[in-house]
């Protein structure tokens, strides 16, 4: 019989080493010109998900108001906006040594349009700090959720089977398509591969940390402050949206080649968003809705 703490501790260690694995894909992959673009529209079409398909609807569910979450929701995509108006420089010229984004197998002289070229330049340190903060706050509510899981479904039959397991399924699912969309902004602004593998490897222990405060107190942090969960998620949600819109989907508008490539990724992104979702609403179900009973559910007060 495997007692809780060791079957958490297996489900964490799998998240971890999903997250890690999603990370390290876009450094095992050489991102050539093309690829990078259909990757920052997968990406594209993930942030549009997870922000309108995750984010808004758990920050709802803990304000209790629809008005007050896309206030919040604005205040995050302003305060991203302002943030990239001031201290985001948009490069629309090709720098010298930069072959890659130059060559596209031309022999003879040619015009370059450069505009191309923006997603590699303009999705730089903003881009991928706001993201990683928000899939960070992410990844700690589903520690949350996967050790309240594990917990309930131990004290609910006894100790007998896999308690959470749908819970972690869900959340193993998704970490990959987390971790690469950070490594792929932070390739797209021109990380080195060091800081890209340290913070992928902070990034990935962001589900074990969130389930190791479980135990320190933090669910009843978030019961009596589904306020400020709620906030936060739906501010996360604000900035995604702004960094998909202003960053990344503008790319699909500068580019005159391969439209419905990008176009396919993005809509790639958005289905497995869309899928991801499903799990997650599946599990609510299937589990008496205890896979975010710390984090979701618990103080949240009927929608008008």
């Amino acid at each position: 019989m495997i007692s809780d703490f060791w079957l958490l501790v297996g489900y964490c260690a799998l998240v971890l080493f999903a997250s890690l694995a999603g990370g390290w894909l876009p450094a095992l992959v050489r991102l050539t010109h093309t690829r990078l673009q259909l990757a920052i529209s997968f990406v594209s079409g993930l942030m549009l998900g997870i922000a309108l398909l995750h984010f808004l609807p758990h920050g709802a569910a803990e304000l209790g108001s629809v008005g007050r979450t896309t206030q919040w929701a604005l205040g995050g995509f302003l305060a991203m906006f302002f943030l990239q108006r001031f201290f985001h420089f948009h490069h629309h010229d090709l720098p010298e040594g930069d072959p890659e984004d130059c060559c596209h197998g031309h022999s003879e002289p040619h015009t370059h349009d450069h505009s191309h070229t923006l997603a590699g330049k303009s999705a730089s340190q903003l881009s991928w700090v706001g993201t990683a903060l928000g899939l960070t706050l992410h990844s700690l509510l589903d520690g949350l959720a996967l050790a309240a899981a594990v917990e309930a479904g131990g004290c609910g039959h006894g100790g007998a089977g896999l308690a959470g397991l749908g819970v972690a399924v869900a959340v193993i699912l998704h970490k990959p398509f987390d971790a690469m969309a950070v490594a792929t902004l932070m390739t797209a602004g021109g990380s080195s591969r060091l800081s890209r593998q340290v913070l992928n490897g902070l990034f990935a222990l962001a589900t074990p940390l969130g389930a190791v405060l479980f135990y320190f107190g933090a669910t009843q942090f978030a019961e009596s402050n589904a306020v400020f969960l709620g906030s936060a998620l739906a501010f996360c949600a604000g900035t995604f949206l702004c960094i998909a819109c202003s960053d990344l989907l503008p790319e699909l508008q500068f580019h005159s080649h391969d439209r419905f490539k990008l176009s396919f990724a993005l809509l790639a992104g958005l289905a497995v968003a869309l899928l991801i979702g499903q799990v997650e609403c599946g599990e609510h179900d299937g589990h008496g809705g205890h896979e975010h009973a710390a984090v979701s559910s618990s103080g949240s007060q009927p929608i008008p």
